[in-house]
This record gives structure tokens, C-alpha cells and sequence, in this order.
């Protein structure tokens, strides 16, 4: 039975000693729920087991279709496929290497600092690896015949997983996590792919504006739940639906850590120039007008205006 299990990697990714014998093993693996007894004798390995750390997913009958799909296009459509690649092993056991694959597909720029040329990453690597954990640890495993996938486009990466998400995509900053798969969120917090805070969301977004990229999109479609990370793109190629979203996220980034938006967060969100007040001012008031954000005191002076989510206002009435 060990032969299917990469147990050596439990060990290590949990940095505990490798046991000197077999019952040692056994005892640990069953311990994490990852074997059972078989009633006519030996063990078997569960479901939570084979999903973490599977040698080969296709020795598990029900798992093949849950590896993750890594596909690579050559330009903005799925028509031309450059490379595709189904992961083979465990998600625990294989996440550094499939984290390691997908940056190497990630396009990249040149830059050059202090007359020295440097490649830099297109998409923020934090947060495509968050993107990609979540989708692992919150995939509805009852769909059927589908599975998680990262998809690479020349101007974008979409990280999808099977099933609707628990809660509204526009509050995904702010909601306390919620798991479907609770055991196997729990080892892989344990393991350290994710910290089950519900704060990945949040670095996500974090990295984007770090990038001064658009802000990432939220999907869910039928049975699927999609985000999509965009390339850069200067202000001025942004839409009204672009702009809006991003000044929506930083307002709920600036809220979850008890801070409140202003025009000057704003431009540093976008990297508009101190002098060009007006531009993020027309920002705030396209948000503000949509229904997304709104003022934290209506009354304060132009000056000294604050912006909160518009979700919170019964939050901000009652402090007022």
C-alpha cells in the first residue's frame, strides 16, 4: 500500500523525522487520516490521502480527472495551444513543482535598473500561487469529469476550479474563510501552501496593486468558479468596468485593515502623479456613482474625504 503514497514527502513538507520502521509510518499516515484500517486486514488509503499524496493520480480511479490542467496559449484565444500538461502527483507532494511549471510559462519583461537588465515576472508569483492553492484546497469534488486548471493567455492567466463559490465574489476581501474540503484545507494550512485566514484573497489583490496591474476578476459560472489576473495595462487602455473594479477592491483592501480610502491611496494605487488630483477624483466619483463605494463622513470637506466599501455603511453609521 505505501508504494502509492509519496509518504517520505509527508514527512518532510510537515519537518518531522522520517520513522526507523513501518508501524511508525503507518501510525502517522493514519493518524492524519490519510490510511485506515481495511476490515480484511492491511489499510487502505483514503480519498484525503490520494489527493495529497498520490505517487500518480491515475492509479486512483476517481482522481485522474481532478489533477490539475496546466494549458499554455499563444496569443488571446484558446484556438492556438502552445503546451498542455495534467499534473501526475499528490496536490501536497507535487505544489512546489507544479508552481514552479506554471512560472515557467508565466510571460515575462526585461527591465533595466541601474544599467543593469533583469527579467521581471508579467503576473505577481504570490498570487498566482495563491490563486492556484485555493483552487486545489476549494474545488467541489462532486463535479464530475471536471477538475481545477490553469489556463496562461499572452494578456492574461484564469485559475478555474469546479464549483459555485460560498460566498458573493464581491465580498471575497472581507468573508471569513470558508472550506469546502475542512480536512484538507486543515493539513495543507498545516503543510504551509495556505494559511485557511481567508487572507489569500486579500494578498492577491495586495500584489496587483503592488504591480499596478487591473484588478483581478472574479467569476462564478455554471459549476465553476474563475479569477482572472490581467497584464499591465496603463490607465488610459482600462474600461469603466476595469477602473471601477479596482478602485472597489482597493476601498475593501484599505477597510479590512482599518484604513479608509482617499484620493491620495488612490493615486498611489494607480501611479498617478500628485498634480493630477482631478484624474483620481473622476476614479472615486465613477466608483461612488456605480453604487460601489461611498463616502465614510458625507459631510467632511472635499479635502478630507473618506471612502469605504458600500457594504459598509451600516458599519459606518453606527460609528458616526
Amino acid at each position: 500500500m505505501l508504494q502509492w503514497l509519496d509518504y517520505p514527502a509527508y514527512f518532510d513538507l510537515l519537518k518531522r523525522p522520517l520513522p526507523e520502521n513501518r508501524d511508525g509510518i503507518l501510525r502517522a499516515l493514519a493518524d492524519d487520516n490519510l490510511i485506515r484500517p481495511c476490515e480484511a486486514g492491511g489499510w487502505n488509503i483514503t480519498n484525503l490521502g490520494a489527493i495529497l499524496f498520490a505517487k500518480r493520480l491515475e492509479d486512483f480511479r476517481s482522481l485522474p480527472r481532478k489533477a490539475m490542467r496546466v494549458i499554455q496559449y499563444r496569443g488571446v484565444s484558446r484556438v492556438d495551444t502552445i503546451k498542455e500538461q495534467v499534473g501526475a502527483r499528490g496536490y501536497a507532494s507535487g505544489f512546489e513543482g507544479l508552481i514552479g511549471f506554471i512560472n515557467g510559462l508565466l510571460p515575462s519583461n526585461e527591465v533595466i535598473e541601474q544599467a543593469l537588465r533583469k527579467t521581471v515576472p508579467m503576473f505577481p508569483e504570490l498570487a498566482v500561487r495563491e490563486l492556484v492553492a485555493n483552487a486545489l484546497i476549494h474545488q467541489d469534488f462532486f463535479v464530475s469529469g471536471v477538475g481545477p486548471m490553469v489556463e496562461i493567455f499572452k494578456d492574461r492567466v484564469e485559475v478555474t476550479n469546479p464549483g459555485e463559490p460560498l460566498v458573493d465574489t464581491q465580498r471575497f476581501v472581507d468573508t471569513p474563510p470558508k472550506s469546502r474540503n475542512e480536512a484538507l484545507a486543515s493539513l495543507m494550512r498545516r503543510i504551509g501552501i495556505c494559511e485557511e485566514r481567508g487572507s489569500g484573497w486579500d494578498k492577491v489583490v495586495f500584489q496587483t496593486e503592488l504591480y499596478q496591474l487591473p484588478a483581478p476578476l472574479p467569476e462564478a459560472t455554471a459549476d465553476h468558479t474563475r479569477v482572472v489576473l490581467f497584464a499591465p495595462r496603463p490607465l488610459s487602455k482600462m474600461d469603466k468596468a476595469d477602473r471601477i473594479r479596482a478602485v472597489y477592491l482597493h476601498a475593501c483592501l484599505r477597510y479590512v485593515n482599518r484604513e479608509h480610502m482617499t484620493n491620495t491611496s488612490v493615486r498611489e494605487r494607480f501611479g498617478i502623479e500628485p498634480q493630477n488630483i482631478a484624474t483620481a477624483s473622476r476614479l472615486i466619483r465613477e466608483s461612488v456613482e456605480g453604487g460601489f463605494i461611498v463616502p465614510y463622513d458625507p459631510d467632511a470637506a472635499p479635502k478630507l474625504m473618506r471612502y469605504v466599501p458600500a457594504w459598509a455603511t451600516p458599519l459606518r453609521k453606527r460609528r458616526t
